[in-house]
This record gives C-alpha cells, sequence and structure tokens, in this order.
C-alpha cells in the first residue's frame, strides 16, 4: 500500500458542527495529496462529560458494561457526522466504529486495553479510495461487548492504527500547537518544542501534563511510532515526539518545565525504625486503591524513631490521612499532612551526559525564597514538592534559569 498518514481530532477540534466541516475540509486538503487516509475522533467536547452526568443522575456508582455501551455513543455520533461533511464536499468516506473498525480489547469496562486490530476491513475501505474515520476510545471485547479505554483513550485508538497499519507517522490534532517548554498560561515566554523523545514525553505527560494520554505515548514507545501534536486550529509543524538517540541526546538538554497541581503530602511521625514498617503504611494505603508517588523517610539519631513521608493525588487525601491517622493510634505516632502543595519539574534527555542540573535548578529557587520540602529524581527528571503559592513563581523561575526561551538552553558547566 501506498504512504498512509493518520489523522486525529480531539474533543475540542470536533466542537461543534461547524468545526467538524473545518475538519473536513482539512481532511479534504489531504486527500488530495494522499490517498490513503484513516481519521479518528473523539467525542464533540463535553459530550463524554454530558453522558457521563445523565448515568450518574441515575445511579452514582453507575459503571460496568452499560457505563462502556454508554460512552461509546459520543464517538459514533462524532465519526457520522464527519462522514457525512465529507460526503457533502464530494469526498467517499465511511465511518467505523471500533467494532466495525477491527479494535478489540481485553474483558475489562471503563479502562480496557487493546490486545490486537484486524485491520482487513479498514484496508479494503482504502483501495476504494474512501477515507476511514473511526471512532477512538472504544474496541470490542472477546465477548462481543463495547469496551473504551479510558479519558483520553482515542489517542491510544490513534496510536494503535498508525502501528497496525504501518504509519510513517500518527499526527494528534487538538487545542494547542504542540508541547511548549512551560504552560503558556503561566510562563508568556514558553517556546514551542519542535522535537522531544518519547521518555520525555512519557514523564511530562505522567508530570500532569493534558496533551497526549500516557497509554498513547507508552504505546508509541513501545512500536518506535512517531507522534505528532499539531493544532485543529492553525497551521504549524507542531512537535514531533520520536527516538532521539543518538547525537541528540547531546543536544536536547533541558526541554521543559512542567508542574502538577494534583498532589498533597502526607507525614507520619515518631514510628519505630525497623522492618516492615514502610511496607506497612503503604500496604493499608494501597488496599484503599490510593496511588503513592514521592516516598521520602528521615531518621532521628536521638531516639531511633522514624518520619515517614508520601505524597498522593489531592482526591485521596482525607482518605490517606484516615488511613494513616489508624496506624498512628496503635503505634503511638501523629500524622501531618499538606494538601496545598505542588510538584514542579525539569525534563530533559540531556541530564544523563550534564552534571549540575539539580544545582541550578535549587539555586534558581532558593533565589526566590522557596522552600523544598522534597526532591526525586531519574535520569531525565528532577522534581520537587513546594508550597502551592508558590507555583507561577517557581516555573518562570526555573524556565529563565536554563533559558528556555532562547533556542541554545543554558546548560550548567561540568
Amino acid at each position: 500500500m501506498d504512504e498512509l498518514v493518520i489523522h486525529k481530532y480531539g474533543g475540542t477540534s470536533v466542537g461543534s458542527v461547524e468545526r467538524i466541516q473545518c475538519v473536513a475540509e482539512q481532511i479534504m486538503r489531504v486527500q488530495q495529496e494522499i490517498e490513503n487516509v484513516v481519521v479518528v475522533l473523539s467525542a464533540m467536547g463535553g459530550e463524554t462529560d454530558r453522558l457521563l452526568g445523565l448515568a450518574q443522575a441515575i445511579d452514582a456508582d453507575c459503571g460496568g458494561r452499560e457505563l462502556d455501551a454508554l460512552l461509546a455513543t459520543g464517538e459514533r455520533s462524532s465519526v457520522a457526522l464527519l462522514s457525512i461533511a465529507l460526503a457533502k464536499r464530494g469526498v467517499a468516506a465511511i465511518s467505523l466504529s471500533g467494532r466495525q473498525a477491527g479494535i478489540y480489547a481485553d474483558n475489562s469496562y471503563n479502562k480496557a486495553r487493546i490486545t490486537r486490530i484486524e485491520v482487513q476491513r479498514i484496508r479494503r475501505h482504502l483501495d476504494r479510495k474512501q477515507v476511514v474515520i473511526v471512532a477512538g476510545f472504544q474496541g470490542i471485547g472477546e465477548d462481543g461487548d463495547v469496551r473504551t479505554f479510558g479519558r483520553g483513550g482515542s489517542d491510544t485508538s490513534a496510536v494503535a492504527l498508525a502501528v497496525a497499519l504501518e504509519a510513517k507517522e500518527c499526527c494528534i490534532y487538538t487545542d494547542v500547537d504542540g508541547v511548549y517548554t512551560a504552560d503558556p498560561r503561566i510562563e508568556p515566554e514558553a517556546s514551542l518544542l519542535s522535537r522531544l523523545s518519547f521518555e520525555e514525553m512519557l514523564e511530562i505527560s505522567s508530570l500532569g501534563s493534558k496533551v497526549l494520554q500516557i497509554r498513547a505515548v507508552e504505546f508509541a514507545s513501545k512500536y518506535n511510532m512517531p507522534l505528532r501534536v499539531l493544532s485543529a486550529f492553525k497551521p504549524g509543524q507542531g512537535t514531533l515526539i520520536c527516538d532521539l538517540e543518538g547525537n541528540d541526546m547531546e543536544t536536547a538538554r533541558i526541554s521543559g518545565v512542567t508542574y502538577n497541581r494534583d498532589e498533597a503530602q502526607l507525614t507520619i511521625i515518631g514510628v519505630a525504625d525497623q522492618p516492615g514498617v514502610a511496607a506497612h503504611i503503604l500496604q493499608g494505603v494501597s488496599d484503599a486503591n490510593i496511588e503513592v508517588d514521592m516516598i521520602v523517610q528521615n531518621i532521628s539519631e536521638e531516639n531511633k524513631l522514624a518520619s515517614f513521608t508520601f505524597t498522593v493525588h489531592r482526591r485521596d487525601y482525607r482518605k490517606s490521612m484516615a488511613i494513616l491517622g489508624n496506624l498512628a493510634a496503635d503505634w503511638q505516632a501523629r500524622v501531618i499532612g499538606n494538601d496545598h502543595i505542588v510538584k514542579v519539574s525539569v525534563v530533559g534527555i540531556g541530564m544523563r551526559s550534564h552534571a549540575g542540573i539539580a544545582s541550578q535548578m535549587f539555586a534558581a529557587l532558593a533565589e526566590k525564597s522557596i522552600n523544598i520540602h522534597m526532591i526525586s529524581t531519574s535520569e531525565i527528571k528532577i522534581s520537587v514538592v513546594i508550597d502551592e503559592q508558590n507555583l507561577e513563581t517557581a516555573v518562570r523561575a526555573l524556565h529563565a534559569a536554563f533559558r528556555l526561551d532562547s533556542e541554545k538552553p543554558l546548560m550548567p558547566a561540568g
């Protein structure tokens, strides 16, 4: 088969009939240059939330099969509307549900994972010179029931189809024109990044960025499928996310500053410094289906007691405090917490080959009198927990310290 392109459009890109008409115009222009075009759509902006609200108005704890059956109708509507818009323009097109497109998923409801894609039907339509429009976010279980892939699941649908159809790259059209060195709403001098590694995008996605679903980036990295994030509202080259091994590792350096507001910190003070205590604390939290992020343990030399600190999602703060409170009562310890903290991170594959980044980061924060509560590091990331009130100051200070508003970011000596 000749060159094939995958275009995915998010909810804001198809949020109205007018926006769907604009997407149809864009697809029509693409097909004039490349015959084989597959389009993946999300539901119209706000539609999934509307459907979820209807279900929860009947049963606040609804889930499982019927919720998936309901939510999948959002994408079914958007793909049909785009197909109608293309047909009106004389473009041969066909809309397909996840099931019709041959996207199979495991048996989990509401957050299923793709197991395989049978692309024979899509290829038949492409051979007939049709634009194939696939409903994202959904597939079919082996039992024949619809499954959905969770928030942002249309990104994963698009990447999986790109892999299965051996596309050159997967283009993700959204309401931003790419990935920036920082959130432009906080740092007006933020620069659009032309390229990022899969590893960097995984870190950025895990640290709170809503540009791409993290599962989609993991899928793309696993199969080395280049992703390109572009704006559906204005032309541009966007940001290419791909394998940057080799010389690019020496030049990418610090790629950006990102943050996560959805953080809360808890500390249990005065527990015994002995094997098994940390495991016992974390087991109690894990049993409540609460995910722990950063962890720090401090030991007092005077009384040989420990303080155990960790962070969780802010929505889990009260539940976590209650769990620690029960443990503290048994151990005659005490618990303190803070749900007004944020995590700020610098990300860049260049950290592997350049020393001094941590010291430069801490110096930049100290210059603004910003206190650091916790620190975690990886090969390509340094994260700090700070007071929420210092978020914007910290992002701007770090962005300036690493000169991310220029084409050649400053690297520390060494």
